[in-house]
């Protein structure tokens, strides 16, 4: 660890509870994870491990979000709960989003 130090080279833990790595088309979600952040010359590494999740993503585009909020009267928040609970499907988004 000394050593570490005289090359300056420092290390942080951190207290996360989860960490999401977010793709294209899927998340990574690491649960419970060990988190170390390596600093090294001003460049920042981090050390992850935990247990790991793969979510696949629904596709659900921005554009569609903003839609159903502006035609429901909701925030982008619920109308993407909306979009997710039906498969990305607008108009029963709007249908669902109706019976609230």
């Amino acid at each position: 660890m000394k050593a570490m130090q005289r090359l300056g080279i420092k290390q942080e833990k951190v207290d996360a509870e989860e960490v999401i790595i977010s793709c294209r088309e899927k998340d990574f979600v690491i649960r419970n994870p060990d988190v170390i952040i390596v600093d090294f010359q001003g460049q920042k590494m981090f050390q992850i491990s935990g247990t790991v999740e793969e979510r696949e993503k629904m596709g659900i585009r921005d554009e569609d979000i903003a839609l159903v909020a502006e035609k429901a009267g909701v925030r982008e928040g619920k109308a993407r709960e909306a979009l997710e609970k039906t498969g990305g499907d607008i108009a029963k988004a709007l249908l669902e989003l109706e019976k609230v």
